[in-house]
């Protein structure tokens, strides 16, 4: 049974983890903490007294690894991330200041940091203030959390909002059902292990997490909106500064994922988070994926149909970061117009609603597009491109041609996120939006504010019963 666990956890985890290390040392890492939390019920006091470090709470298992510094391969025990937002403990030491800017988090307390001269230093940590009355309340603990209310509910997963007992803040519950044979979805190991990474100001936060015998929950920051709820509520009629100020962001939190060498491969607005002050988040990492290697080959069965680029629609399995600038330009156009742009229900229809707009492609416009058997056997009608200005007229010149830049059926000449932050479309918005550290909100400038959009219909945030009607992406 453990075998059959642990061979299944291994092709998960290979699918998952960032090329940052390799398989084996990473995976050496998760299986060491894969057999704790097989063990933990049975391990003895007199065991847990000689370990050289503290384990979380009888119950409850941190999966996040963090790697130990003084050599390849040495894990510690799974542990939460804290909140961005919260105080961190306070460390003493200067390589433990190091080790907490280097992964965003301290040390567990308890947990031996890096040796000094073959001696261990210890960590000293403070604890979080808990409230009086509520001793057994902290990091990893389904106590921790009160479930509000119910946002969705998808094939594994439940989503609730919820209120932390530690800071009073709220927070989304991201609740995965357990199979007893399969374990944790390969979509929830692979989020995990990315989002512990990405500290962005335009990345959701994940918070904490929970394993408990039937279920895993992930704990995010609570973001009132996603970017079609937004749209929905305006009327479709956004004000074309605040569709510069969301793209921005948009671009902004992908550049710093793609640095990083990860594809999100599922955008589109409903896994664009937006809070009330208007900021946008990337979220839903459940698709995403580290690629290391460019000859490396994924599947096809990524990204949102409306939002997929013609070469995957077509079947392509390589490719790279263009995947996701595609949809960034369809999202683009659908801020600046109120409609989605290519709304097809079938792949030959998406192919269909593409080509009739952008013209059907040949070999002079799209090199080895006939290589592709799907595209002869569909045989498309010959299609001349169209004006985009003609189907974006609210679009300044600058806008159409970011646009274009986007929507470009050869994936290696799109534009990139990077080099999309610095288009003249965003000239307007000043120069210190590109000196921001990555951590810092783009609102921290005081020249950076939404204006009302011309649609607007009242309080976006306040619409009872908004949370239920959420398209339900992020499961």
């Amino acid at each position: 049974m453990i075998m059959n666990k642990m061979k299944n956890f291994k092709r998960r985890f290979s699918l998952s983890v960032p090329r940052t290390e390799t398989i084996e040392e990473s995976l050496a890492e998760f299986t060491e903490q894969f057999n704790q939390l097989h063990n933990r019920r049975n391990e003895s006091e007199g065991l847990a007294a000689r370990s050289s470090w503290q384990r979380p709470p009888a119950g409850v298992q941190h999966l996040l690894p963090n790697r130990q510094r003084g050599g390849a391969g040495a894990a510690l025990p799974w542990r939460a991330v804290p909140a961005a937002a919260e105080p961190a403990p306070l460390l003493h030491g200067g390589r433990q200041q190091e080790a907490l800017s280097a992964h965003g988090y301290p040390p567990a307390p308890g947990i031996p940091t890096e040796a000094t001269d073959g001696e261990p230093r210890s960590a000293q940590a403070a604890q979080p203030h808990v409230p009086p009355g509520l001793p057994d309340i902290g990091f990893g603990k389904l106590e921790t959390y009160v479930k509000l209310d119910k946002l969705g509910e998808g094939t594994y997963a439940t989503v609730f909002k919820g209120r932390s007992k530690l800071t009073e803040n709220l927070v989304a519950l991201k609740e995965i059902r357990l199979e007893h044979e399969e374990g944790a979805p390969c979509t929830a190991i692979r989020e995990v292990s990315l989002l512990k990474n990405l500290k962005h100001a335009n990345i959701v936060t994940l918070h904490d997490l929970i394993h408990t015998d039937r279920s895993l929950t992930l704990v995010f920051e609570y973001l009132d909106s996603d970017l079609k709820q937004y749209l929905d509520h305006c009327g479709n009629l956004m004000s074309m500064h605040n569709v510069k100020i969301f793209m921005f962001q948009l671009l902004r939190g992908l550049a710093y994922c793609h640095h990083r060498k990860i594809l999100h491969r599922d955008l589109k607005p409903q896994n664009l988070l937006i809070n009330e002050r208007g900021e946008l988040k990337l979220a839903d990492f459940g698709l995403a994926r580290a690629k290391s290697v460019p000859t490396k080959t994924y599947s096809n069965e990524v990204v949102t149909l409306w939002y997929r680029p013609p070469d995957v629609l077509l079947g392509s399995t390589e490719y790279s970061t263009p995947i996701d600038m595609w949809g960034v330009g369809c999202i683009h156009y659908e801020m600046a117009t109120g409609r989605p742009l290519f709304p097809g229900s079938t792949v030959k229809e998406e192919l269909h609603l593409i080509f009739r707009l952008l013209g059907t492609p040949t070999e002079e416009t799209w090199p080895g597009v006939t290589a592709f058997s799907e595209f002869r056997t569909y045989s498309f009608p010959c299609y001349l491109p169209q004006p985009l200005i003609n189907h974006a007229p609210r679009l300044d010149t600058d806008g159409i041609h970011l646009l274009s830049s986007l929507l470009l059926y050869e994936s290696k000449s799109r534009m990139s996120a990077e080099a999309a932050l610095s288009h003249s479309y965003f000239r307007s918005l000043g120069e210190r939006v590109h000196q921001l550290e990555d951590t810092a909100s783009i609102f921290s400038l005081k020249e950076i504010q939404l204006q009302k959009d011309p649609g607007y219909r009242g309080l976006a945030f306040q619409q009872p019963g908004r949370g239920k009607n959420r398209r339900q992406s992020i499961f």
